[in-house]
């Protein structure tokens, strides 16, 4: 997917519920002149439907550049790329039906550049994952999509400059957790993690800390077994591959002391337990990159918003962050395949 060496990175963005905050972060993010001298975005949605909430906003003349494919997008502005033609009615604060169809359309609409190379990354603005359900779209969210339409296999990874967390298993019902943990899959999982720490964040090698399941990382098997019979093993297993991998750890005291200041990353084994003092700690300054996938994708770590849509207080920090992640991850992965290309060229050569 790789594909542009010379031309200005293209960030593909979808526009998530119109009725939420995602086009104010975007609209936000992209009045910074800045922006577009690291990367040239291209936002899929509709311009009308851009205009009439730029008009909520009261944010003066700003407006993206109207085109009809990403081909067309000029490299200093923020372009539009208009996914239908029909007017669209804002409903600032309200979950409806057609946010979800429109979501989805735009959605898909960048994944198809991404997929055809048109654009480098994407960057997803929040989704009402019950709203977007339909026949095209039966996922629990962004993460479960485009593993389905994307070459690898997905590690849900929440990152800012001194944490980074990884998921195990990502959106379950808690009661499903236990089971659905193996020795395989979490062997797995700190593969994908040791992998995009050195390629997307350029980290050589890395500190991984894994935590527990159970309270006390199980007391020894006095509180489940889990951490015994499917954790350690697992750990054991990464670290006969070479892999830096230390644990399991108790979730609460491990952030409660600040240990995970000695890592570069964490791999926790449900969602909560990552998210939870993930976004204590970074709330709003955090993102969530997809790893493991052959292509690059980054969001802010905070949902829709219907309570403060509309209002002209959204913070759009997070979807910055999102933004230059999504650059960094590009520049990162073309340096890791120079230097592999290098290393091959110098291997053949002897």
């Amino acid at each position: 997917m790789l594909k542009r060496t010379n031309d200005k990175i293209r960030i593909g963005v979808s526009i998530g519920d119109y009725n939420g905050i995602g086009l104010e972060v975007i609209i936000k993010t992209f009045m910074d002149n800045q922006i577009t001298d690291l990367c040239t975005p291209i936002v899929y949605g509709s311009s009308k439907l851009a205009n009439n909430y730029r008009k909520t906003m009261d944010v003066g003349d700003f407006s993206f550049n109207k085109i009809a494919n990403a081909d067309e997008a000029h490299p200093k502005k923020a372009n539009m790329v208009s996914c239908w033609s029909e007017e669209v009615e804002l409903s600032m604060g309200l979950s409806t039906a057609n946010a979800g169809k429109y979501a989805f359309l735009s959605l898909e609409a960048a994944c198809k550049d991404l997929f055809d190379g048109k654009i480098d990354a994407i960057v997803t603005a929040p989704i009402n994952k019950d709203n977007i359900q339909s026949d095209q779209f039966k996922f629990p969210g962004h993460t479960e999509y485009l593993t389905e339409k994307f070459e690898g296999e997905s590690l849900m990874l929440l990152t800012n400059e001194n944490l980074k967390v990884g998921i195990a298993t990502n959106h379950i019902p808690v009661s499903a957790i236990a089971k659905s943990l193996t020795v395989d899959k979490i062997f797995s999982k700190l593969k994908i993690l040791n992998k995009s720490l050195v390629q997307d964040f350029a980290i050589n090698s890395p500190r991984i800390a894994v935590l527990g399941l159970n309270p006390h990382a199980g007391d020894n098997g006095l509180i489940g077994k889990e951490e015994q019979e499917i954790i350690i093993p697992a750990i054991n297993s990464a670290k006969s591959i070479g892999l830096q991998v230390f644990g399991p750890y108790p979730a609460d005291g491990f952030f409660g002391s600040a240990n995970y200041l000695k890592f570069d990353a964490i791999l926790a084994m449900y969602h909560d337990q990552g998210l939870i003092p993930f976004k204590t700690l970074s709330f709003g300054e955090g993102v969530n990159f997809t790893a493991g996938l052959n292509i690059i994708r980054t969001s802010p770590d905070h949902g829709v918003a219907y309570d403060i849509a509309g209002k002209n207080i959204a913070n759009e920090q997070s979807f910055r962050s999102a933004v230059y992640l999504a650059i960094d991850v590009f520049r990162n992965r073309q340096m890791d395949t120079e230097i592999n290309e290098n290393v091959l060229k110098v291997s053949k050569g002897k």
